[in-house]
């Protein structure tokens, strides 16, 4: 089996867009696969076309060997449009393969550790008294762990054109108000979790912690940037709670001084940024190691829902992986045929060969490439702060 062609399309679904890569082969099987650097979809394709020019006459099936060459080859190793690129093409890669033996890709990974790939919720931001009824209205939904992000509430603050205002401090008390507001709603019994979207300092984060001892949350979201270790370390001695870390690391290599210092309790991989299945499962052994169970940042479409599931099913030190049920409306039929399906708060083992997912190139036309940032906020003050 040689590979004939590596695509990419971008296409526009929801209100941003999608980067997909499809890799054709010789024996007329076709895999998809799925980038994960929102807003940078053309700066992937383009690494890509570099990428393809490796890959075009070769066996896809000698996926670790592609994944050396491309991530190793340029000199330069690693950076976020590389391995992006990468794992979308490494995930194609992996759903070829599957197809080519008749067997979910799970299989290929190690068989099934589970039965069915468990999920959180994210129900709102933690802004006003409208995400109170929808935490209560997702556990009455069967959800058992919630997650919720922050933001402000004035209203009259402007968030057209993708711009805001965002006021750390402010945030924090509101966070911290309608946590407790939702525990108070929703009992003891289920987990409640909070992502802070790198926004805060040092400080700030280690205040919001000390302001939500009593609520007892599950896992706090990558609440500084993660560039600085030291910095996270700083901040592991001044709270107990658990940190769900990673969503940016663009290697398994990033992932090293967080698992070896135990500054992560949750490893927050994202298999269509660090480098696809192949990357992701280095992660997974080296967390397994420490203790560290594996939460996979899952913000994307049905391909990267897809890999995540098979990646769940087969990995022992797994916890949940995120999922955008309020969004799932979004993703076009015409584009995916077929795709994952939620039953309740978690996704059934997957059965068909591969990934499991199909995708129609001859609908990319319907849902052209548009531009698309993320927003850009700024404080009171004018300064830029971080989305």
């Amino acid at each position: 089996m040689k590979i004939t062609a590596v695509r990419s399309f971008p296409v526009k679904v929801g209100f941003r867009n999608q980067f997909l890569v499809k890799i054709d082969t010789d024996e007329g099987i076709s895999g998809i696969g799925e980038g994960g650097m929102s807003g940078r979809e053309l700066g992937m394709a383009g690494m890509v076309d570099h990428l393809s020019r490796w890959l075009i006459g070769e066996d896809p099936r000698r996926i670790e060997h592609h994944w050396q060459t491309c991530y190793r080859t340029g000199y330069f190793e690693g950076g976020n449009i590389l391995t992006a690129a990468l794992s979308a093409i490494d995930i194609a890669l992996w759903d070829i393969l599957g197809q080519s033996l008749g067997v979910p890709v799970y299989q290929l990974l190690g068989g099934e550790c589970r039965q069915s790939c468990p999920c959180f919720a994210t129900p709102g931001c933690l802004n006003g008294p409208e995400v109170v009824d929808r935490a209560v209205a997702a556990v009455q939904d069967g959800w058992t762990v919630l997650r919720f992000t922050t933001g402000m509430s004035d209203p009259g603050i402007s968030q057209d054109a993708g711009r805001g205002v965002y006021e750390p401090l402010e945030s924090i008390e509101l966070a911290a108000h309608w946590l407790r507001e939702i525990r108070n709603a929703v009992g003891g019994g289920i987990e409640l979790s909070v992502d802070f979207h790198h926004r805060l300092s040092v400080a700030e984060a280690a205040l919001f912690c000390q302001k939500i001892e009593d609520v007892k949350l599950y896992f706090l979201e990558e609440p500084i940037r993660s560039e600085s270790p030291k910095a996270y370390q700083q901040l592991r001695t001044m709270t107990g709670v658990p940190f769900a870390i990673g969503e940016e690391f663009a290697s398994p290599f990033a992932f090293v001084p967080f698992v070896d210092e135990g500054i992560t309790n949750f490893a927050r991989v994202d298999v269509s940024n660090v480098g696809g299945l192949t990357a992701a499962r280095k992660v997974a052994a080296m967390c397994e190691a420490h203790y560290i169970d594996m939460m996979p940042h899952n913000p994307l479409g049905p391909v990267t829902t897809a890999a995540s599931i098979h990646f769940a099913i087969a990995t022992s030190n797994f916890s949940y992986l995120e999922y955008q049920h309020r969004l799932a409306d979004a993703y076009p039929a015409d584009l995916f045929p077929t795709m994952p399906v939620l039953e309740g708060a978690s996704f059934p083992i997957p059965t068909a060969p591969g990934l499991g997912v199909t995708f129609d190139e001859a609908a990319a036309k319907d849902h052209a490439f548009e531009y698309w940032d993320a927003p850009r906020w700024q404080r009171r003050d004018g300064s830029y702060t971080n989305w």
